[in-house]
């Protein structure tokens, strides 16, 4: 099973980028963020039609989160639940839940928090604190629940490209950071952790200034898995930079986890390093697949050409596809793949 999460920054005008990303890349649990679209706006139709039933918690010009899954869509619920009548984030289209083949999701978009002692950080803390109370209140840590989002929070000093350059700013900040690890401590585990310990590897990249292209990034959008089961069962997990390369791209790039069920490929090859044993990696392994004793990573089309490149309260609508589609667990797109997965 491949789950995604994937801040698009306007789903409306990255539409067609996603459509061939979820075409080459056949995910089966997929949240997004910041769609910016209502309810009767959200292309239902359109992901049906790629076999995704799609559930939808929209306000219109901002915020919007989605989940689409090829394996079952129940249960879908829009907000925070657990107490309706305390919810102090009244038409704010942040969180949507559905259960995805036996998993608990939630597609999470954080406030930003602009900047600290700003009403909006404290916004952001009071946020993150109702997510944890939902869990309490409506999750079992023993189960498969998996909370994947834009959290806009660097967990640590690995995930910036430059700590000093963060210093008294959001998404570093102590309580910022102490809030996410409250959600680790009721029983998640940052599932691109338990497969990569190198810093370097980001997933957001102001659009000024060329960071993309400078490295300047930070991994901010994360999948929190249930530790000791869900999470454990992780094969591998990888940023795709090439979502974040082209025209009009999102400033992130899509996240992905896999479990052990899915089949990566029929062939098997030596496993390599991301620079590979001569500095180029090779592009020809397993159809531009790279394999990584690492567990995890991001690779682009630089690297598979040889080229330089940088590390890297409101009304919701539940659409279900007519019909699935046939699908191989064989990739068979001939472009190069545009990610690591992890290997063991």
């Amino acid at each position: 099973m491949r789950i995604v999460t994937w801040n698009v920054n306007s789903l409306k005008a990255r539409l067609e980028r996603v459509e061939e990303w979820l075409t080459n890349n056949e995910p089966d649990i997929v949240c997004l963020q910041e769609t910016k679209l209502a309810d009767d706006a959200f292309p239902a139709i359109t992901f049906a039609a790629l076999g995704y039933e799609a559930f939808h918690h929209g306000e219109g010009r901002w915020n919007g989160v989605a989940i689409l899954s090829r394996v079952g869509l129940d249960d879908p619920q829009a907000g925070f639940t657990a107490s309706p009548g305390d919810d102090v984030f009244p038409g704010e289209a942040r969180v949507a839940w559905a259960t995805c083949g036996g998993v608990r999701v939630a597609s999470v978009y954080v406030p930003n928090g602009r900047e600290v002692d700003h009403d909006h950080y404290a916004y952001k803390l009071r946020f993150l604190g109702r997510l944890r109370t939902e869990l309490e209140a409506t999750s079992d840590p023993s189960a498969d629940v998996a909370i994947c989002g834009d959290f806009n929070i660097a967990p640590d000093d690995r995930d910036v490209y430059d700590p000093a350059a963060f210093v008294g700013a959001t998404h570093v900040s102590a309580p910022e950071r102490a809030a996410l690890a409250e959600l680790e401590a009721w029983g998640l585990s940052d599932v691109f952790r338990r497969h990569y310990d190198d810093g370097g590897l980001y997933s957001w990249w102001d659009y000024r200034a060329g960071n993309f292209h400078k490295g300047k990034g930070m991994r901010i959008d994360l999948v929190l898995a249930s530790a000791p089961f869900l999470a454990q069962r992780s094969t591998a997990a990888l940023i795709d930079r090439n979502a974040r390369k082209g025209k009009a791209p999102s400033d992130h790039a899509s996240r992905r986890r896999l479990r052990p069920q899915e089949v990566l490929h029929e062939r098997r090859a030596t496993p390599v390093r991301p620079e590979g044993a001569d500095g180029v990696p090779d592009p020809e392994v397993i159809r531009g697949m790279l394999y990584t004793r690492q567990g995890a990573a991001a690779v682009d089309d630089d690297h598979l050409q040889g080229r330089d490149a940088s590390p890297g309260g409101l009304d919701a609508h539940h659409h279900r596809a007519p019909g699935r589609h046939r699908r191989t667990d064989r990739y068979t797109s001939s472009r190069p793949r545009t990610s690591w997965p992890g290997w063991r």
